[in-house]
């Protein structure tokens, strides 16, 4: 209601991090236990009155419906309910209720081989090196590999590069999804939407086929909603994607050729740099993180949501990151455009302008003051806290 979760402003105390405002919240665990109890409770009183024993045997029982007074309604009328409460067959058993394991298809899922021709860095973070084909029924290729990670060697991951996965063809959705430290995914090709989702420290690196006749940067290569709710890591992508890219991105690093409506929605951390065209409402909710969108033909600006950014040119130490970035796009893709940038560089980035959160600029300009002044943690969230209520 205060609209402010993500500024850690939460004057009742639930959606922050702040001590002094999280003692404002005296809700309890026990409170939430007594609430279900007492659910608990009511339900086994409904199932009595009806002769049930359990939430099981009352399954499928639709003659104890009553929906006259539902079907009586006027706003019901000529409505005919009647084939909502059929009992339903199960070909595969006599109960109404599963009774059969679903089988999720996970035994033939691509992860199994990239774990088990990881064995030696998941054992011991021995470098390795795989290459193998990959199709469009491939889904979320990475994610079981990088739940075998962070379960041996935790939340870190493994040093950056040890496992090296070169894949040529069309990945599915949700390519990298998950992924931590230490694993590096290189496709080439294209890729469906939700690449590198919740990325979390792990590199994908994406781009054409060798043989491709087209030119990457006017064609689209991957698809919609590109590094959700990415909370670190790299992701370099020689080519355009389609719409909401790095939405919701929260620590990841994202290079991009162009990117259609809605890039950097609800971002709230991490770097973005975009070297071609976007789509119109840029930046829309972003409450963090940094955006920079190359520019040449002056058009950004009509594209942009200013609810919560403004627009910055960049210069100093904006500017040597910004080259350093684009330099790694190149190393990674190849890129033109990446080298046609970089080729003259101190007059290409006065083409680049710098999206910036007006709120995440005051806290990082305080934050940097606090330092400066030699402020504890907490004396630096309090100046926080001071300069947000403004």
């Amino acid at each position: 209601m205060m609209r402010a979760c993500h500024l850690d402003t939460c004057p009742v105390g639930i959606a922050t991090q702040n001590p002094e405002l999280r003692k404002r919240f005296n809700g309890q665990p026990e409170f939430v236990i007594n609430f279900f109890e007492y659910i608990a409770e009511e339900v086994r009183e409904y199932l009595a009155e009806l002769g049930f024993h359990t939430l099981k045997e009352a399954v499928g029982h639709v003659e104890l419906i009553d929906a006259e007074k539902a079907v009586n309604h006027w706003k019901a009328q000529g409505l005919d309910i009647s084939p909502m409460l059929v009992v339903p067959q199960n070909p595969y058993s006599s109960t109404p209720y599963m009774s059969v394991a679903q089988d999720h298809g996970l035994a033939d899922a691509l992860d199994n081989q990239l774990i088990a021709l990881s064995k030696a860095a998941l054992a011991d973070a021995t470098p390795v090196s795989i290459s193998l084909p990959i199709r469009n029924v491939n889904r979320t290729v990475g994610t079981m590999l990088g739940y075998e990670i962070t379960k041996k060697w935790g939340g870190e991951g493994l040093p950056d590069g040890t496992i090296t996965i070169n894949f040529t063809g069309s990945a599915g959705q949700s390519f990298g999804a998950f992924v931590p430290s230490g694993v590096d995914m290189r496709l080439e090709g294209d890729s469906n939407d939700y690449l590198g989702k919740g990325l979390s420290g792990g590199r994908i690196v994406l781009h054409p086929h060798r043989d491709s006749p087209f030119v990457a940067e006017d064609n689209v290569i991957a698809g919609n909603v590109i590094g959700y709710g990415a909370t670190g890591g790299e992701i370099f992508i020689r080519g355009m994607v389609g719409e909401r890219f790095c939405v919701r991105n929260s620590g990841a690093t994202a290079v991009v050729e162009g990117v259609g409506d809605h890039g950097c929605e609800y971002m709230t951390g991490g770097n973005v740099v975009v070297l071609g065209a976007t789509g119109r409402n840029f930046a829309a909710g972003m409450s963090g993180g940094i955006a920079y969108v190359y520019d040449p033909k002056n058009e950004f600006s009509g594209k942009v949501n200013y609810e919560m950014v403004e627009l910055e040119t960049v210069e100093g130490i904006d500017a040597e990151w910004l080259r350093t970035t684009i330099a790694r796009h190149l190393e990674f893709t190849g890129s033109s455009v990446a080298q046609r940038v970089l080729n003259d560089f101190d007059t290409e980035v006065t083409h680049f302008r710098k999206v910036m959160p007006r709120d995440y600029k005051l806290v990082l300009s305080v934050m940097a003051s606090a330092k400066a002044d030699g402020l504890t943690e907490q004396e630096t969230s309090d100046r926080v806290m001071e300069a947000a209520r403004g």
